[in-house]
Order: C-alpha cells, then structure tokens, then sequence
C-alpha cells in the first residue's frame, strides 16, 4: 500500500489551493474547475471544493471542520522557509521537538495546521535518511 494523497475539502478551493502553491513552490494541477492537486515527492495534496463532497456521502465531509490532523512538509533548509513564510498564518516558530526534528507551523486559509520541518538529530536524519 502507498499514500497517494491527502485531500482537503474547502469553502475557497482557488484560496486555498494559492497557499499550498506559495507554501510547496509548486503549481498546482487544475483536473477540473472544483479540484486541484500539487504533486510532490511523497504525495500528492489534493484540493476540492464543498461541490466534491455530494460526489461521495453528502455530508461526510466539511470545510473547516478539522482539527485534528497536521500537514506536515520535510523541507531542506527550516530556517530559509521560516524567512520566506513568516508572513502568513504563524501558529509557532521555530523549535525542537523531543523526537528529533526542528518545525514551525502554520495555519492555512480553512483552518488545517501545516507544519514544516527538517530532521534536527542525529536520530531523526538517521530515520528519515535522504529525501531530497
């Protein structure tokens, strides 16, 4: 099995789908006027608007009703990021967590946390590797 995709429904999919170009660098893929995807090494993030929803269960999913999951993006350099994106939706700079990697996170236009981060310890760059 592979993680393909994260998807995250939105009230504004264009807003939406603008943060995560300026976030990742990369453009993203209109495959219809109601969803996009930026492809990335790992996976893909998926973006649909509320319209998408009835195309499964109506009603079984909602536009900024999450709260429980993070986004969460290695990056190369944390400290060039944190300069670049700053500016946005800041939830916390810069730190250590107990596990080894360095993060800082941000919310994004619907309200999901998205955390970028780097492996900080020797443990953590041990576990990750090289992915860049």
């Amino acid at each position: 099995m592979k993680l393909a995709s994260v998807r995250l429904i939105a009230r504004d999919v264009r807003g939406l789908v603008a943060f995560y170009e300026t976030v990742t660098g990369r453009k993203a893929e209109w495959l219809a006027p109601v969803f996009a995807e930026i492809v990335t090494t790992g996976a893909s993030l998926a973006i649909g608007s509320e319209e998408t929803v009835a195309l499964f269960q109506e009603g079984s999913a909602e536009a900024g009703a999450n709260r429980t999951s993070i986004i969460e993006l290695q990056v190369e350099d944390l400290d060039a990021e944190f300069a670049r994106l700053k500016t946005l939706d800041l939830v916390h700079a810069p730190k250590l967590l107990p596990w080894g990697n360095r993060t800082f996170q941000l919310r994004d236009p619907e309200g999901n946390l998205v955390s970028l981060y780097m492996p900080a310890t020797d443990a953590a760059k041990a576990r990750f590797g090289s992915r860049f």
